[in-house]
């Protein structure tokens, strides 16, 4: 090796800072040079999306560009002010500075093979931008000359990413290693440069080790393409009673959409990191089934040999041929509230209701707050004593459920868990509250609290059932553009009754709330096909274990946020939406399927290459499977 080179050993995580003299703060939204710096002559070998992606920049900031591609896209280099070559020996005649390879990770080698390396400078920078980078620098130090320098970069971003935070790169992340610069001035001022172009636009640059990457990118890179693919698989499609969590998911799933097979299947034959993360998510997800089977056995045990003879538990919906299930799933049945603003602009005498709340936990005292604010009469009964919270909120705590009831509110909103509701139905003194008290309640599955209710509460109370899409961490800066379903199980025909009902639906709208209304059944079915699923792969996230990288994706750090979400939630809440929606065990079962439909294309390929090696003589799958540490498979 020439003595003006230096092969650098894999440095710790370290962030690129150059020279602020060549970044202007006059817009944080678009940074440009102050100080010009000469244009670099820059060869892009695979013109695909990703190419031209890059291409737009780099001749916007006045670099003069070439490009190549398998395919025809002289008109796209046209349109973006760059010559387009189809043969490989004119354009490495050109002598350009950098050689920017924008190939397919399955591709690269061949590519690599087929470059006239003699009609370059014998000095050129050659840089990568692909998403593995162990197996990239060993192809670069396997195939380029020694007197060639080599970068191996991965910006953590592209077109969709870039589209959908409408700050261009700023912000976002680009991972490099300076696999082999050589010393003199030029060629580290060359590279330099290269590099600026990024940190320009607001990248935040951060220097890494080729192998770290590859172990960090697993834990992140790949888990989000995993989680992407599977819930793509699932055909999931928006509700009427998205939560931003599960809106979260549907944008992970558009944008794997948008990936090639290929592109996932290099993330994972070219990772030697991924298949352990591949192995440990279908643990976690097995163990997940695993606790929420065995707390189905537990009830079905007791039921059997303890005598227990609550169907409700086992059957949520009451009777299994209950006529009331047997609804047509189609947008005709989700009705928007209509709220009058102007004829409703602040609570007067007559829509001030008095309201008793059972249950009087976090999401309790959340609504109370609002209730309260808005001008209604809250009082508030729980087993725990919120003597104090109820105080500072302007709530009246009344320890005795007898007491509250001899108040007769006209509401009596029930705040409890999924697991507590029908014990707590069973123990209310109904006796004590006027004949047509409206009950509500607000929880995340439907057809069993509407069951419960029918069957427990006084034929001449009525019944709405309702569940808020939101709670204290999603509805802390308001409730606006948030949904609140509900359904009007029984409601009493006369003024006075329909004219409450409304009133209470009215706090909801009166705050912005996206009011749909809803079948209890066709609630169930939305939620356990967006709901559950959402709880589900938090679960199965939380345990992973996973933790924020040096090289994050905007994509996984949407699942950190999911996980820290699902973590403030209780198992029992989980729990309960398996166990009292009668869809959920459906989309359980259809989530395991289809992540043993990805492991099977993903090792199905595998098998493919192997027996390639085996039986085929196949040198090339050789040096691949060694560059990636797959070789031991043999």
């Amino acid at each position: 090796m020439l003595s003006s080179l230096s092969l650098r050993p894999p440095n710790p995580t370290t962030t690129c800072r150059l020279s602020i003299s060549a970044v202007s703060n006059d817009n944080p939204l678009n940074p440009k040079p102050v100080n010009s710096i000469p244009p670099l002559q820059i060869a892009i070998i695979g013109f695909g999306n990703y190419g031209q992606f890059l291409a737009e920049t780099l001749v916007s900031q006045g670099h003069i560009l070439f490009a190549y591609s398998r395919s025809d896209h002289s008109a796209a280099a046209r349109r973006l002010g760059v010559s387009f070559f189809t043969d490989l020996h004119d354009l490495c005649e050109r002598h350009p500075d950098v050689v920017l390879l924008c190939t397919s990770i399955l591709s690269t080698e061949n590519v690599l093979k087929t470059l006239p390396f003699q009609r370059l400078r014998r000095n050129t920078l050659f840089v990568d931008v692909l998403s593995v980078k162990e197996f990239a620098k060993t192809l670069l130090l396997q195939y380029l000359p020694e007197d060639f320098d080599t970068l191996c970069t991965h910006p953590m971003f592209g077109p969709q990413s870039v589209k959908s935070s409408n700050r261009g790169w700023r912000g976002l992340r680009f991972v490099y290693d300076k696999v082999r610069i050589g010393e003199d001035s030029s060629r580290v001022s060359r590279c330099e440069d290269f590099l600026a172009i990024f940190e320009r636009e607001g990248c935040e640059m951060v220097e890494m080790s080729c192998a770290d990457h590859d172990r960090y990118a697993a834990g992140s890179q790949f888990i989000t393409h995993t989680v992407g693919r599977v819930l793509d698989m699932l055909k999931l499609q928006s509700t009427p009673i998205n939560t931003k969590g599960y809106e979260a998911l549907l944008d992970l799933a558009e944008n794997t959409r948008g990936d090639s097979f290929d592109l996932y299947y290099g993330l994972f034959v070219y990772n030697k990191n991924s298949l352990e993360m591949l192995e440990r998510m279908d643990l976690a997800f097995q163990a997940l089934r695993k606790e929420l089977f065995g707390r189905l056995h537990g009830v079905v045990r007791k039921q059997l040999f303890e005598g227990e003879t609550q169907r409700a538990l086992v059957f949520p919906n009451g009777h299994e041929n209950d006529a009331s299930l047997d609804t047509i799933r189609s947008k005709d049945v989700i009705l928007k509230y209509e709220y009058n603003a102007e004829l409703s602009s602040s609570v007067n005498d007559s829509s001030r209701l008095k309201i008793g709340i059972i249950g009087f936990g976090n999401f309790g005292q959340f609504l109370a707050k609002t209730m309260v604010r808005q001008g209604h009469t809250v009082l508030a009964y729980s087993r725990t004593d919120y003597t104090d919270e109820a105080a500072k909120l302007g709530v009246l705590y009344i320890p005795d459920i007898d007491d509250l009831f001899e108040e007769h509110p006209e509401v009596i909103l029930l705040c409890t868990s999924i697991l507590s509701t029908e014990k707590v139905l069973k123990s209310l003194p109904f006796q004590r509250l006027k004949r047509s008290t409206l009950f509500v309640d607000v929880l995340s599955v439907k057809e069993f609290p509407r069951n419960s209710f029918l069957q427990t509460l006084p034929q001449d109370f009525d019944i709405l059932c309702t569940h808020p899409m939101f709670g204290p961490e999603s509805g802390k800066n308001g409730w606006k553009g948030l949904s609140f379903v509900f359904d009007k199980v029984r409601i009493g025909k006369d003024d006075r009754r329909t004219s409450r009902c409304d009133s209470f639906l009215d706090i909801f709208a009166r705050e912005g709330c996206f009011m749909v209304e809803m079948s209890c059944a066709e609630h169930d079915w939305h939620a356990a096909g967006s709901q559950f699923i959402t709880h589900t792969v938090g679960r199965v996230l939380e345990k992973l274990s996973l933790v924020s990288t040096p090289v994050d994706t905007k994509g996984y750090e949407t699942l950190l946020k999911l996980v820290e979400n699902t973590a403030g939630d209780s198992f029992d809440l989980y729990y309960g939406l398996f166990l009292y929606n009668p869809n959920a065990m459906e989309q359980l079962e259809r989530f395991d399927l289809a992540f043993k439909s990805l492991k099977k294309q993903l090792f199905g390929r595998l098998h493919r290459l192997l027996h390639k090696q085996l039986f085929g003589n196949d040198r090339d799958t050789q040096i691949m499977l060694e560059t990636t540490g797959l070789s031991t498979f043999r």
